[in-house]
């Protein structure tokens, strides 16, 4: 898969393509369909397909400090879609001065004049343009406009539960990561850099790994959780601990790891956390000896969870 940064980084002499275009924060079930329908149309009509995503999220250039939680990093992303079969990733930039380019601006420069666009798919709620006025009806008109056709690709839902990024950050928000994974179609994946913590595990027998998340990162509510800690392509069962460690009066909200049946120095490691369950609320306990005993337990709960789910 080609990665362009911007559109202008279109190479000459760049044929025909078909484009699809989102931020696809999470590649969930919804992008997935999105995505894929757009690949096979681009095989049907033998020319590349294009995912168009923007980087910062609009949110935050249009309403700065409204940004959103991030449920996948960017190369984590990437990844994904990749895995999907795209042709070529292209990250917009999208900046104040972008965001005032009207509906028609965007079309003509973007999609006509750059990515040379025969056919574009985008999802049935899909918004363009300066305040969002473009929709799937503008955008079906400027095509017959300027040569390219549209199609909407459905929503994707379950039980009524319309699949979106919205609806999967509000389930990792109140811990239900069982509902996220669900619409992700695979675990919600939390990644950071493993730092120095107060020790006290270590101290008291579960030594765990302090993970330093990305600032905009979807951090699931506080609780303990069983998941599957990712590092150098090989994953390991971990009781997550998530919270301010009430127990000792802590104040600084962390996600801590306690990784089964592993020896070893974890400082200084970029690894990754895909949470499976949800296993009990974070609660205050009165000392330390009832504090090992529930997490003797929360390790065994763990095992019997990542072993026969």
């Amino acid at each position: 898969m080609q990665r362009w940064r911007g559109y202008d980084a279109a190479p000459g002499g760049w044929g025909r393509a078909v484009v699809t275009i989102g931020v696809f924060d999470g590649v969930h079930k919804g992008h997935q369909a999105t995505i894929t329908h757009a690949v096979k149309r681009a095989s049907d009509l033998g020319v590349k397909s294009v995912v168009l995503t923007l980087d910062p999220h609009p949110a935050e250039v249009v309403r700065p400090g409204s940004h959103p939680a991030v449920l996948t990093e960017p190369a984590r992303k990437a990844e994904l879609i990749e895995a999907l079969g795209v042709d070529v990733l292209c990250v917009l930039p999208f900046t104040a001065a972008f965001s005032r380019l009207p509906p028609e601006g965007f079309v003509h420069d973007v999609l006509v004049e750059h990515l040379h666009a025969a056919l574009v798919v985008v999802g049935e709620n899909f918004r363009f343009g300066h305040r969002a006025a473009g929709d799937v009806d503008l955008l079906t008109r400027l095509g017959r406009t300027f040569g390219f056709a549209v199609e909407g690709a459905p929503l994707v839902s379950r039980d009524g539960t319309v699949f979106s990024s919205t609806y999967i950050r509000a389930g990792v928000d109140a811990g239900d990561v069982e509902a996220a994974a669900r619409a992700l179609g695979r675990p919600h994946r939390l990644e950071g850099v493993v730092v120095r913590g107060d020790q006290r595990g270590r101290e008291i027998g579960f030594p765990t790994a302090n993970l330093l998340c990305h600032r905009y990162a979807a951090v699931p509510a506080d609780g303990i959780y069983a998941a599957w800690l990712v590092r150098r392509g090989q994953r390991y069962r971990a009781a997550v601990s998530i919270g301010t460690n009430p127990t000792f009066s802590g104040r600084e909200r962390r996600v801590e790891a306690y990784v089964l049946d592993f020896d070893g120095d974890l400082y200084g490691e970029r690894l990754a956390l895909d949470f499976v369950a949800h296993l009990r609320e974070m609660r205050r306990y009165d000392g330390v000896e009832p504090l090992v005993r529930q997490m003797a337990l929360d390790v065994e709960r763990t095992r019997e969870v990542l072993t026969t789910g």
